[in-house]
């Protein structure tokens, strides 16, 4: 059977024809700038962004980096980030504003989930591996066995 299709039969096939369709239509929403699909109401009023000064000036940690409690994180825009803020005294306008921080107990937690997720991936990638590889070694068999019934 000839296929009229002029790119290699398996990217003929209608599955891969439909996830081809569904992936480039969402790269192209997210490329061309789709509006967002959220429920927050867009206003006309522009908010004046007001730098931080730890941002504009030096500054001096007054409280270590610590992780926000429950009401913290609800009402600090700092906490919202991370989860964990610190105290900073910017030293020219002498006043005091919460940053957000990195706590090291943080990465370390993130860093043993990623190990763990890519140890989890490593293992069921090993198992599909030799359930393929014994897969193409019975149909091997398979096909030296018929040659050999066909002698």
């Amino acid at each position: 059977m000839e296929s009229d299709c002029r790119i290699p039969v398996a990217c003929c096939r209608p599955r891969v024809l439909v996830l081809h369709a569904l992936f480039w239509g969402l790269v192209s929403l997210r490329v061309f700038g789709a509006p967002q699909w959220s429920s927050e109401e867009k206003t006309s009023v522009v908010k004046q962004l007001v730098a931080p000064c730890w941002l504009l000036e030096e500054f001096v940690v007054t409280t270590e980096c610590s992780q926000c409690n429950a009401f913290q994180s609800r009402s600090w825009s700092s906490c919202g980030l991370t989860g964990y803020v610190e105290k900073v005294n910017c030293t020219r306008s002498n006043k005091d504003e919460y940053k957000s921080c990195r706590s090291s107990v943080m990465e370390e937690h993130l860093f043993w989930k990623f190990e763990a997720a890519m140890l989890a991936l490593t293992a069921v990638f090993a198992v599909v591996v030799v359930i393929r590889q014994r897969w193409l070694d019975r149909l091997a068999s398979e096909k030296v066995r018929r040659q050999i019934e066909s002698i």
